[in-house]
């Protein structure tokens, strides 16, 4: 009951931050500025009584890398309660070691940046999708960017990634798009171009944002924008369905409580006593410690805080992951007197 209790107040603390006249910034580029998506997620806010003032620094194809500079006056003029990270949109799709020297280390000068100027805000990453039929620029290049499935499952994974090890949180508008084009085909998400965003598609992105950073019900939304009610409905109850329903899935805070109801204990600041290489990882997890690894406790937890494997009398320095799915996993290790955890990627 404690770890229950305890959880809901973290998740109350997290989703309760915005409210009358909280500052956001977003950094991003077009696919923040198309159809103006700062000025919709102010509408959502205002339609259920709330405001917010909105600030965005875009200019088409900005990476994080130029985010560093670019928008360094946004950030250093302080004061903001929120700010929203967004890559340009094919770099996290990019095969691992691209990804990793010009993307992932600009997250993190980022999110430094932000804590150094503002910090007391939340940073949250703009998930974005996939081509409607994949990344045709760059296929030849690298087969997943094939396929609208290759290039999303990427972007899922990367921008998760991004967020955990930034103890940020994600607003997957990604995912959501992903439910509305398995379950309304002929709901229209892109524009012409197979890649930017329709009204309809930044009206989803809008009720994203608002559900993320509230934690509200999006179904509370009382604004329909140009949409008809129909296809207003249709954006709320997907963000309902992916968002609303698994709000803890979706945060990584900077200062998580003890254990959360799965009994999964995610700890920022833990000197680590074992090393796991390679991360991310497609087939054998490596463990080097500095105690034996003999006959201790491993478990392994998927991001919904579901037991995927357990050893009860582990003797090794590795694990096989070969048959697990493309994504984010929790790893705890128990010896005599004391538990370590840490996190580890899957990706083939």
């Amino acid at each position: 009951m404690r770890r229950l209790f305890l959880l809901f107040c973290s998740l109350l603390f997290c989703y309760t931050l915005v409210a009358q006249s909280s500052r956001v910034l977003f950094l991003g580029n077009s696919y923040t500025y198309v159809n103006n998506l700062p000025q919709l997620v102010q509408q959502c806010f205002q339609s259920v009584g709330d405001d917010v003032i909105v600030n965005m620094s875009t200019s088409g194809g900005l990476t994080f890398q130029q985010h560093c500079t670019f928008s360094l006056g946004f950030i250093m003029s302080g004061d903001y309660d929120i700010v929203v990270l967004q890559e340009q949109s094919q770099l996290p799709s990019f095969p691992e070691s691209q990804f990793m020297q010009e993307s992932y280390p600009y997250a993190q000068q980022l999110c430094d940046l932000i804590h150094q100027y503002n910090p007391n805000a939340k940073i949250y990453f703009y998930m974005t999708w996939g081509r409607k039929n994949g990344d045709a620029q760059n296929c030849q290049f690298f087969p997943p960017l094939c396929t609208y499935e290759g290039m999303d499952s990427l972007l899922y994974d990367r921008y998760l990634m991004m967020a955990a090890d930034n103890q940020a949180c994600v607003s997957p508008v990604g995912a959501v798009w992903h439910y509305i084009r398995d379950h309304y085909p002929d709901m229209e998400l892109y524009q012409s171009d197979e890649s930017h965003p329709s009204y309809f598609g930044s009206y989803v992105a809008a009720c994203c944002f608002y559900t993320s950073i509230t934690g509200q019900n999006p179904c509370d939304i009382q604004w329909n924008g140009t949409l008809t009610g129909y296809e207003a409905d249709i954006a709320k109850l997907a963000t309902k369905k992916v968002i609303y329903d698994s709000l803890s899935k979706w945060c990584f805070m900077e200062n998580p409580i003890e254990e959360d109801s799965t009994g999964i204990a995610i700890l920022s600041g833990l000197n680590p006593v074992i090393d796991i290489y390679p991360n991310p990882s497609s087939h054998c997890v490596y463990l080097k410690s500095e105690e034996p690894l003999v006959d201790i406790v491993l478990e392994i937890y998927d991001m919904a805080g579901r037991l995927i494997t357990r050893y009860d009398h582990f003797n090794g320095d590795s694990f096989d992951v070969s048959t697990f799915k493309n994504g984010l996993y929790f790893l705890k290790v128990h010896f005599s007197d004391y538990c370590f955890q840490t996190r580890f990627y899957v990706v083939h």
